[in-house]
């Protein structure tokens, strides 16, 4: 499937009078990198000279790059990882590694305080090139934090024009020139293409957040050229233990450019609680990758792109199961004899749903650094490993760092977190059996009414079809992200154009009558405020003396306050109030999840009435369109038991 090259032996070439440039190769591929500065200024494959833009600075090719700030996250930088020194780690008959450090200091306040060391690789007979970086702070360093740590690509305009993201999200795509042309709606990322070359793209949306993915479903992705024979240009993550946030943190893959991206930390669909934040002194070493840039060629995928991309996702799963890798050279990479594993069966147990253990299928389990249950979806500076339960809750943690983890698990149709009771110390060599591990999900009551699914997304209601004046974003099949097209939020003030939302329990069904997201209504010219929902529902009988619970399970929340009244909308003083929460920007990004919150909120028995009911379910924040909360779950429990 691959376009092959005379030379077997991973060759490497120093070159330039004055600027030097240093080309690494092998029978399939040259990469070509400027040296000291470590970035990426030509990839030949394919008998292509050059897959990366040439229109672009040779700096703005192929880098790693960060998001940084010192105590003012709104006063960031952006800034590229820029090597000052350049090292030959190893080259022989099967692989070249190289590095690019840069080491920082006080006089240097214009860069993040970091040392980095980034590296690439290419081994023998492998169709495509490896990178990683070490990164670094110093006991005593200042103050910063650090937004976004990524690695792009900016390939060949005229050459890449098909882009792949999933099995579903695939598709032609628009040029940076069309964007250019056309107009720019809510905010800079969002363009309605009104003169594209392609006129079968004309009154489309581009948005490049369309293109994210959870970060347990970014293995690869990528894009194919419309040259003959058709190459591939491919991202591959073979594991996720050096991205953070969990398997479910969002983030950006790929977009117009074309444009190929990984994201190893950003504050997207979470906000400034991803950021990472060093205190005044604190010292933090992580390595960052490998990656895998793979590239492949063949000329039936003129007819048939998914011949490329089969041929990608087989072998995303062959690095996968080479994870972790030997070839790694620098000394902070752990090699697989310094890991371990953690096993184990996971069961629920709620007496209301069943009085037998039920096994925790599909469950999401995984370690990470210590901390309080659901800290995972906050943690930033450490290692995480993930795995999903069988159908009898059974799993296998391998490949662990050696390190004193917490055990985490979210589990589908439960709300909450699990924690296990005890750290678990996992040293070189480790097989450690847990056995068999209860998870006791967050209830007070038997269940009297319930709205929606608790998986942690807001997917399962009401997803309209976008505002008249956008065609349709296609994909090659649009069933599972009906939710990533522009301007959604947009037609709940169509469908209730004058009265907010009420949902009634009994003849409501919250696939149709529950809008996605509760945002908030103009009222004029870049004007808004909150929406008030409404559940109505009848309760038999009324234990005055006791207490109710109303779980509220938010799939993501942007610059919300949400208050919840019982019975009574005009108190002073709302029954509960979540307080300003949440900067996931999910709404405006095409999310439909973002950081999960839940709240478990008591009722006295004396606000209730036999009879109709109504909680009412206030979003007073409305200074912008995309303001507002998802939800994921709710649930009314009867008297505590």
């Amino acid at each position: 499937m691959n376009i092959y090259r005379d030379l077997h032996k991973p060759a490497l070439v120093i070159e330039g009078r004055f600027v030097l440039v240093v080309t690494i190769s092998n029978r399939f591929i040259n990469i070509t990198l400027s040296t000291p500065d470590g970035q990426v200024i030509g990839i030949s494959y394919g008998g292509v000279q050059n897959i990366l833009s040439i229109q672009n600075d040779e700096t703005n090719r192929g880098y790693w790059d960060t998001v940084w700030s010192n105590t003012n996250p709104r006063s960031s930088f952006s800034q590229k990882f820029i090597g000052t020194s350049f090292e030959v780690i190893i080259h022989n008959e099967n692989q070249t590694e190289l590095s690019f450090k840069r080491k920082w200091n006080a006089s240097q306040s214009n860069q993040p305080p970091l040392n980095i060391d980034k590296r690439f690789i290419i081994l023998r007979d492998t169709p495509g090139f490896y990178t990683y970086s070490i990164v670094e702070r110093l006991k005593g360093w200042p103050i910063s934090s650090i937004q976004n740590i990524r690695l792009v690509f900016r390939l060949q305009t005229n050459m890449f024009n098909y882009m792949v993201v999933s099995d579903e999200r695939q598709r032609v795509m628009p040029t940076d020139v069309d964007r250019n042309k056309g107009k720019v709606l809510g905010y800079k990322e969002a363009v309605l293409l009104t003169n594209p070359t392609n006129p079968d793209l004309k009154g489309e949306v581009d948005d490049k957040y369309f293109y994210s993915n959870d970060d347990k479903d970014g293995k690869v992705y990528g894009w194919i050229s419309s040259t003959n024979p058709p190459l591939g240009f491919w991202m591959i993550n073979p594991s996720n233990e050096y991205r953070i946030g969990g398997p479910l943190k969002q983030d950006l893959t790929t977009h117009v450019g074309p444009t190929v991206l990984t994201v190893f930390c950003s504050t997207h669909y979470a906000g400034e609680d991803l950021a990472i934040k060093f205190g005044q002194g604190e010292a933090w070493k992580k390595v960052i990758g490998p990656v895998f840039v793979y590239l492949n060629s063949n000329a039936a995928a003129k007819a048939n792109p998914s011949i490329l991309w089969n041929d990608a996702k087989k072998r995303m799963n062959q690095e996968v199961a080479s994870w972790p890798y030997e070839f790694a050279l620098s000394k902070d990479y752990i090699k697989f004899n310094q890991r371990g594993t953690v096993r184990g069966q996971l069961f629920v147990n709620d007496r209301f749903i069943s009085k037998q253990n039920v096994a925790a299928s599909n469950a999401y389990i995984g370690l990470g650094p210590p901390g309080e249950a659901g800290s995972w979806q906050r943690e930033n500076k450490g290692y995480q490993f993930w795995t999903k339960t069988d159908n009898k809750g059974n799993f296998i943690i391998e490949n662990v760092i050696f390190d004193t983890y917490n055990l985490y698990a979210t589990v589908p149709g439960f709300i909450g977190e699990y924690k296990y009771t005890s750290n678990i110390k996992v040293t070189p060599g480790s097989n450690i059996k847990l056995g068999t591990l209860i998870y006791k999900p967050p209830r007070n009551g038997a269940t009297i009414w319930e709205i929606g699914i608790p998986d942690r997304t807001a997917a399962e209601f009401f997803i309209p079809n976008p505002p008249s004046q956008f065609k349709v974003h296609k994909y090659k099949n649009n069933s599972e992200s009906k939710f990533r097209q522009y301007g959604l939020w947009e037609q709940y003030g169509v469908l209730y154009p004058k009265n907010d939302l009420v949902y009634n329990v009994g003849t409501s069904n919250y696939s149709k009558d529950w809008f996605y997201a509760q945002v908030t209504r103009k009222i004029g010219n870049k004007t808004y405020k909150g929406t008030s929902w409404k559940i109505i529902f009848n309760l038999a009988n009324v234990n005055i003396a006791s207490n109710y619970t109303l779980q509220l399970a938010l799939a993501a929340a942007h610059e919300a306050d949400l208050h919840v009244y019982v019975n009574d909308e005009k108190i002073q003083k709302p029954h509960f109030s979540t307080g300003h929460i949440g900067g996931s920007n999910a709404i405006a990004r095409h999310g439909i999840h973002g950081l999960y919150w839940l709240y478990s909120i008591g009722i006295q028995g004396k606000l209730l009435v036999k009879g109709t009911n109504t909680i009412f379910l206030v979003q007073s924040s409305g200074l912008s369109p995309f303001e507002g909360v998802m939800y994921d779950y709710i649930r009314f429990e009867g008297p505590h038991q």
